[in-house]
């Protein structure tokens, strides 16, 4: 039996040092997160970036896109809202790990991937410090542009969250 030709015409090697390339892309992208380096968030994704993360957030509080919630659309208003949550009037510690990536080119320039993720985010208020712990998946697409891989779309599906009561109350909408 023979198998179906891959959906790309890459060399084995180009094929590894794509998957690489979208690695690094990933972990920059929750490093700079972390370390709040916003400079660097937004060019680590395409101008149309879709995210579709904000699932776990009171309804309330999730941004918007035209009449669609739990969506933003564009690097800077993708930048924009992630620093508005972490990094806003109260910051919020956080530490973002990505595990075993599944990742399948879907053409020469595109490819899309599912990741395991563990998130901690933590944030004062006044003595008292609040906590959340979540997991879930992150399932992205990626695409290269001008010789590099950028994620073009994301959507975040959490398995368990566990968190101090009031978690959210910190937040303003998005």
């Amino acid at each position: 039996m023979s198998q179906a030709p891959p959906p790309h015409s890459l060399s084995a090697a180009d094929a590894v040092l794509a998957i690489e390339e979208i690695k690094r892309v990933f972990a920059a992208r929750l490093r700079c997160m972390d370390t709040k380096q916003w400079h660097e968030y937004a060019p680590l994704h395409t101008d149309d970036v879709v995210s579709e993360t904000w699932g776990g957030l009171p309804e309330d509080k999730q941004p918007r896109t035209g009449d669609t919630a739990n969506r933003v659309v564009g690097k800077k208003k993708l930048a924009e809202a992630i620093r508005a949550l972490l990094d806003g009037p109260v910051c919020v510690t956080t530490a973002h790990h990505g595990h075993t990536p599944e990742i399948e080119l879907t053409s020469d320039t595109t490819a899309r991937g599912i990741w395991a993720m563990e998130d901690m985010l933590w944030w004062r208020d006044g003595d008292e410090e609040l906590h959340l712990h979540g997991y879930g998946h992150y399932h992205e697409e990626y695409r290269k542009e001008d010789g590099r891989w950028l994620i073009s779309y994301r959507k975040l599906t959490r398995l368990r969250v566990d968190s101090s009561p009031g978690f959210f109350r910190f937040m303003k909408a998005l």
